[in-house]
C-alpha cells in the first residue's frame, strides 16, 4: 500500500520538474511589428500622436453616436462623468472637475480617448474619428473655436486652461527620463 503513495508522489515530483523546464520554452523576442502595437501613448508634447485629422462637425456627430449615452448631450447631464464646465471652480468648495477645468492637455485627453473610449468598445473608433471628437469637446468647453479643425501638429499647441495648476512632486523630479 505505501508503495503506491510513494509511486505516486515521484511521478508528481517528476511532472513538475519536468513542466517547470518547459515554461522556458514559451514567448519569445517581440518584433518592431508588434511593439508598434501596443506603443502607443501619446505625451503631453505630442509625441507619439497618430497621423490623421477631424473637425469639430465631425466630432458633434461622432459624439452623438458615440458618447452622448453615457455623458449626457453637449458634454453634460449624463450618467458619467461630465465633460463640459467647471473652468474657475478648482479653487472653491465644490470643485468641478470636466476636461475644460482639469484636464492639462489636450494631448494626453486625445490619448486617454483613444485608448479608455467608448467604454463599451475601446479603440473601436478610426483616428480621425478620435481628433474629431476631441475638437468637439475642447470646442464646448470654449477651447477651441466652432469651425476648428485637430491633428498631430495643431493638438500639442492648445493650451489647456489648467496646464498650469498641476505642481509636480519633487520626488518625481529625480526619476531620469530616457531620451
Amino acid at each position: 500500500m505505501f508503495w503506491h503513495r510513494n509511486i505516486a508522489l515521484a511521478a508528481v515530483a517528476a511532472l513538475s520538474i519536468s513542466a517547470s523546464a518547459l515554461a522556458y520554452e514559451f514567448g519569445g523576442t517581440a518584433t518592431p511589428e508588434e511593439i508598434k502595437l501596443w506603443d502607443i501613448d501619446i505625451r503631453p508634447d505630442g509625441k507619439g500622436l497618430p497621423e490623421g485629422s477631424g473637425t469639430v462637425a465631425q466630432g458633434k456627430s461622432v459624439y452623438t453616436d458615440n458618447c452622448a449615452a453615457c455623458h449626457g448631450v453637449n458634454g453634460q447631464g449624463g450618467p458619467k462623468d461630465r465633460l463640459v464646465g467647471g473652468q474657475g471652480t478648482l479653487a472653491s468648495d465644490q470643485p468641478i472637475k470636466t476636461v475644460g477645468s482639469f484636464w492639462p492637455y489636450a494631448t494626453t485627453f486625445f490619448d486617454y480617448i483613444h485608448r479608455a473610449m467608448p467604454y463599451q468598445a475601446p479603440g473601436s473608433l478610426s483616428v480621425d474619428d478620435y481628433y474629431a471628437l476631441t475638437a468637439y469637446i475642447l470646442s464646448l468647453n470654449g477651447i477651441l473655436p466652432p469651425d476648428g479643425k485637430l491633428d498631430k501638429e495643431t493638438l500639442p499647441n492648445v493650451k489647456m486652461p489648467n496646464r498650469d495648476g498641476f505642481i509636480p512632486d519633487p520626488e518625481f523630479s529625480k526619476v531620469p527620463v530616457p531620451k
